[in-house]
């Protein structure tokens, strides 16, 4: 029995049934993990949803996964670019909006911790687990509309329990699906979105972010994440970067746990998006 985790998908079907038959995936044998970004921009969302919700062992909730959400409950409209009309129309649409909506942010799987984007630097394992387990209650009841809307305040923000609880699930939910960057004193940067190489003096990637918690302790945690296609593919021992733009052409990535071999395919999809 094999475990891999898949990199970010977006709708794209072809590449991750041909990226399943790369790594001879088995049903029922192996275990599929999936670092979040099921849907959007690929045209087969639904087709990439229903077999997720049919096989997957495990999926952590990316931004446009959220976004899906947030149309479907009305507190956000589609963009150009959005190809979730087929998941918004489809018969079973409830069951699979249902089913995602009780994703988690954050997975342990022993030592490993997959998440969509990044882990704050304030953060310890023990509180990104509450954080994300505070959110994923806010999604699954009442508040996920509210938070939803707010979910695209382009604001610094910086992790403080001082703060309103409102403004704690919003800074945890940035965290966990959007992050890239922060400043050195561990304030978001949620406008960056190229190389690490080429980023503004000043910011720096969330997992180098110096003194960061998450790294304490023993024995060591490996961060699985995504969400990040132009820094593509990276093993830097303490965490993975999975995302390889395989809706912008690049490629799609599973990482097999037990022994950390990478495997990749090129995008399958006839047309691909320019890249950002």
């Amino acid at each position: 029995m094999a475990t891999w985790v898949v990199g970010d998908v977006q709708g794209c079907n072809r590449s991750l049934m041909a990226l399943l038959d790369a790594i001879d995936y088995r049903p029922g044998c192996d275990r599929l993990l999936f670092v979040g970004d099921l849907v959007n921009r690929g045209p087969g969302s639904l087709e990439v949803l229903r077999w997720a919700q049919q096989h997957a062992a495990a999926v952590v909730l990316g931004n446009h996964d959220l976004h899906l959400l947030a149309v479907a409950m009305g507190v956000a409209a589609l963009r150009p670019g959005d190809t979730l009309e087929p998941v918004l129309s489809a018969p079973d649409r409830d069951a699979l909006l249902g089913w995602l909506r009780h994703r988690p942010l954050l997975h342990v799987e022993g030592p490993f911790v997959l998440v969509h984007a990044g882990l704050l630097p304030a953060w310890d394992l023990r509180l990104a687990r509450e954080a994300a387990a505070a959110v994923e209650a806010a999604l699954r009841n009442e508040a996920a509309p509210e938070l939803l809307r707010l979910r695209r305040t382009r604001q610094a923000q910086r992790w403080d329990p001082t703060r309103p609880a409102t403004a704690q699930l919003r800074t945890a939910l940035s965290a966990l699906t959007v992050l890239r960057m922060v400043t050195r004193d561990g304030t978001m940067d949620l406008e960056y979105k190229g190389p690490p190489e080429r980023a503004p003096s000043g910011l720096v990637p969330w997992y180098a972010a110096p003194g960061a918690r998450w790294r304490e302790g023993a024995p060591p945690t490996t961060i699985l994440f995504g969400h990040w296609a132009a820094h593509g593919f990276a093993d830097l021992d303490v965490a993975v970067c999975l995302d390889s733009g395989c809706v912008w052409g690049g490629s799609l990535t599973a990482l097999r746990l037990e022994d950390r071999k990478r495997v990749q395919v090129p995008a399958q999809e006839e047309e691909s998006l320019a890249r950002p």
